[in-house]
């Protein structure tokens, strides 16, 4: 069964930001990359405005997974588990590190849907990023809520993958290796509290996940460099699910072909597919 609902009030935000050179500069340091070959005038990559436009939270006002209390900006949804289930970006123009830019932000849907793991809730989020008054980055990021885990302790075993079908010789393929650092290095610079990516006894024991999760913002912008680096043009568009989680200190595989781009566990399972344009 499925349920959609306009949000409440049409939920807006707006924030601005200057565009400093320093959080893609710290995020090429974490992709083991030469931090000064991004500099004032340069553009920003696709997807790393999530690097900006981050404002501070009252200690008080944080739930008990470490994001900002629902109701304010995202809907009072009843369920405890967060995660990022997919989106889609599209680049109108660049965006100049250095200038001052505006984020434009909307509740555009809220979905229920109750399956086999019982109920979830799609919040879906409209963002605008608009510098010198132009657009320059619109994306669509669907967030979904879902109950808790019924079995904790037995979720600690990693689940068995599904069989995969043949796939097609790959075009490129790239691993990449999350450490605990890297996990912390990412939600420092998104300013993202969310404890499912440090700590490790409410991950597994509140949540019943194996261990510590990579950030689905992370996956995303992993296949998007891995993809802008292996293409002779550059990308404007790139739409992506999440499908499975992936854990610290487990390679993942990036994987091309064609236009298609997936990140594999180390099973060989897809945890996200995406298509660039």
């Amino acid at each position: 069964m499925t349920t959609t609902r306009n949000p409440q009030a049409h939920r807006t935000r707006t924030r601005t930001d200057i565009v400093a050179p320093w959080p893609s500069q710290a995020m090429l340091g974490l992709l083991d990359r030469d931090p000064r070959t991004l500099a004032e005038g340069d553009p920003l990559p696709l997807g790393w405005h999530w690097l900006h436009f981050r404002e501070p939270v009252r200690a008080s006002s944080l739930a008990p997974d470490g994001h900002e209390e629902r109701g304010e900006f995202m809907p009072a949804v009843d369920l405890p588990r967060r995660m990022w289930a997919g989106g889609e970006l599209r680049a109108i123009r660049p965006v100049v590190i250095g200038e001052p830019a505006r984020l434009k932000s909307e509740v555009l849907r809220v979905t229920e849907k109750v399956g086999k793991s019982g109920r979830l809730v799609f919040v879906s989020v409209g963002q605008t990023v608009v510098q010198a008054g132009r657009p320059c980055v619109e994306e669509e990021q669907v967030i979904v809520y879902r109950e808790a885990e019924r079995r904790p302790a037995a979720a600690t075993a990693r689940p068995e993958p599904p069989e995969r079908p043949e796939a097609p010789v790959a075009d490129w393929t790239e691993t990449f290796l999350p450490t605990p650092v890297t996990l912390f290095q990412f939600s420092a610079l998104t300013y993202n509290g969310h404890r499912i990516h440090y700590d490790q006894p409410y991950v597994t024991g509140r949540e019943g996940y194996a261990g510590l999760l990579v950030h689905g913002p992370l996956t995303a912008l992993l296949l998007l460099d891995a993809a802008g680096r292996h293409s002779a043009d550059p990308v404007s568009r790139f739409r992506y699910r999440a499908l499975a989680p992936l854990f610290v200190d487990e390679p993942i595989t990036l994987v091309g072909t064609g236009r298609t781009v997936e990140a594999l566990g180390p099973a060989g399972s897809v945890a996200m597919r995406g298509r660039v344009g």
